[in-house]
């Protein structure tokens, strides 16, 4: 098994180490039953993840997570995929939920893995109710109980 997680953050202050962040994919891969991955998790300004919305998604203004998953040839081929994560926008929404700004980053990272992986929610007021939505807060529990030991 080779789970590869790159993590990149220059010049932005991120409040969850790179370990923390690389162990939360993990989690989410294994449990997904991925063998073989490499990933790429960067860390961007508001700036920056407002280019990166409109430029691929065409959309304006930050987001808080965008992933980008590649088409394996085969199904033995490893998991390709690059996740950004803003954590200046994740901070709002940190508040906006009352929870703390370690928790909405370890969230989106499990949530771009679900994405990379084919998972998908709807983006009106379901969202939270989703099955994709629901697997990302029962990983989220289990990364988080896995921190306390």
């Amino acid at each position: 098994m080779s789970l590869d997680v790159d993590v990149a953050a220059e010049n932005i202050r991120v409040p969850l180490g790179r370990d923390a962040v690389r162990r939360a994919a993990a989690t989410a891969l294994r449990a997904e039953r991925v063998k073989h991955a490499l990933l790429s998790i960067t860390f961007l300004d508001k700036r920056a993840m407002a280019r990166l919305n409109k430029s691929h998604l065409g959309h304006s203004g930050a987001t808080d997570v965008i992933s980008f998953g590649f088409t394996r040839a085969t199904v033995s081929d490893p998991v390709v995929g690059d996740i950004y994560i803003c954590p200046d926008v994740a901070r709002e929404h940190a508040a906006e939920r009352g929870v703390g700004i370690r928790e909405e980053l370890t969230r989106l990272v499990i949530h771009g893995v679900l994405h990379i992986l084919g998972h998908e929610h709807p983006v009106d007021s379901a969202r939270e109710s989703s099955a994709m939505w629901k697997r990302q807060e029962r990983l989220l529990a289990r990364v988080t109980r896995a921190s306390v030991r």
